[in-house]
């Protein structure tokens, strides 16, 4: 068997094409993410990974109109107001809003991750960043970002602090001893006295210590840095690496420096970003590939201003019919490398045309898609796949409602959850 995640957002995400509904305003509201968050866990997901920024991006052709008029990447809404809703609304299902350790201080993320983990029973967590564009930085004051590896340097020492802000507080500290007016045992509450390069914290945390002991980590950096950090603090990764080679090397080399920083090979899952088109016919599928093969063809732009939000570099400004430019980033620079390495003997244009399905190409029936991730799995050696898809109705039942029934029929993901935490869940297999 394999894992399930999806990744998804909290913004306006589908709001003009023929099966929106209402996206360009029910994103606003609650509603869409229980519907989402039910439908995702009766599919037998681990995880929701929902992702976020904290900018409106600018860096396509030097202004804001892309993102505005597109809805791309703005507006938002806040992950931490939107995720005890999902939350709650489910049972066994892990919900990872995206964080920043750049800019959230190690004592206010302790203590929101410790109350999700609570609320929820112990199926809390968070999707690690270090905040890659500049915009970001100057809205929190700042003249632009770190270093990148600087950045994952401070981020060691943040997910550091946090663990022991949770381990400040025993987990049996909480006795509720009415005999003898003991609510909490003092003795199991710990000043820690942090002191570090990027942090200080006296402590003890003010909250209890999350039923999970420390709430699920996951994290997407793919450069070597971000690699590291990834094997030395997190439970789940995502990449976006391409090929069943690159998928397996990707995995081995996770593995190795797992064992580096002494833990154990499955001690952190590998998902592999896909985004599966599904017809009730191969033919009816590979016409809807066609047609969206045809529709970026005819709208350059939307590609170009999704790679200038990576990498921070304007791809308006380069001549579409020369060959691709050399890409120099302090921003995204594993999402970077990946767009180099595929562009290598393309065009500007060429490229920005070239359809886009993630680690493998899934396209097909539901039954015929989840035979190939099967195929796939096996070969790759791999923990799962994290299905890329925006939050809109229609699309979100194709994957539970088509898609899931088949690789459970094959045996191939969950048939309920054995246990009541996400992490056991994520280790079960």
């Amino acid at each position: 068997m394999f894992h399930l995640g999806l990744f998804t957002g909290c913004g306006v995400q589908s709001w003009k094409d023929m099966w929106s509904g209402e996206g360009a305003t029910d994103w606003m509201s609650p509603q869409l993410y229980i519907d989402v968050a039910r439908a995702v866990e009766r599919a037998g997901f681990d995880c929701i990974i929902l992702e976020d920024a904290h900018f409106v991006p600018d860096v396509f052709r030097g202004n804001t109109d892309f993102a505005l008029k597109n809805g791309f990447h703005a507006p938002k809404m806040d992950l931490f107001v939107m995720t005890p809703f999902m939350l709650t609304a489910t049972k066994h299902l892990g919900i990872l809003p995206t964080l920043t350790t750049t800019f959230h201080p190690p004592y206010m993320a302790a203590r929101t991750l410790a109350t999700l983990d609570h609320l929820s029973g112990g199926r809390g967590g968070a999707n690690l960043v270090m905040s890659h564009n500049d915009r970001t930085a100057q809205n929190f004051g700042l003249d632009g970002q770190a270093d990148h590896d600087l950045r994952y340097d401070q981020g060691d020492e943040w997910v550091q602090l946090v663990t022991e802000l949770w381990n400040s507080w025993d987990a049996d500290a909480l006795t509720v001893d009415r005999d003898n007016g003991v609510y909490v045992d003092p003795a199991k509450v710990h000043e820690i006295h942090f002191s570090g390069r990027f942090y200080r914290s006296r402590g003890p945390l003010n909250s209890l210590h999350p039923p999970q002991g420390r709430p699920v980590f996951s994290q997407a950096g793919g450069s070597g840095r971000g690699k590291d950090f990834a094997a030395r603090n997190v439970d789940l990764v995502m990449t976006n690496v391409t090929g069943i080679d690159t998928m397996k090397a990707f995995r081995d080399d996770l593995v190795a420096r797992l064992e580096t920083f002494g833990r154990k090979p499955d001690s952190c899952k590998v998902m592999f970003n896909v985004a599966p088109v599904l017809g009730e016919t191969q033919r009816e599928a590979e016409e809807k590939r066609a047609a969206a093969v045809a529709a970026r063809e005819a709208n350059i732009e939307s590609n170009l201003g999704w790679m200038s939000y990576y990498s921070g570099i304007d791809f308006g400004k380069f001549d579409l019919d020369a060959p691709m430019p050399q890409m120099h980033t302090n921003a995204s620079r594993s999402t970077t490398q990946n767009l180099q390495a595929k562009s290598t003997g393309l065009t500007l244009r060429e490229f920005a045309s070239y359809p886009s399905g993630g680690a493998v190409e899934l396209v097909g029936t539901p039954d015929a898609v989840a035979a190939q991730m099967g195929e796939v799995m096996v070969e790759v050696g791999g923990d799962g796949f994290l299905i890329q898809q925006p939050m809109f109705r229609r699309a979100i039942s194709e994957i539970t409602d088509g898609l899931a029934p088949a690789l459970r029929r094959r045996g191939l993901i969950r048939d309920g959850y054995s246990y009541p935490h996400f992490r056991d869940n994520l280790l079960e297999f």
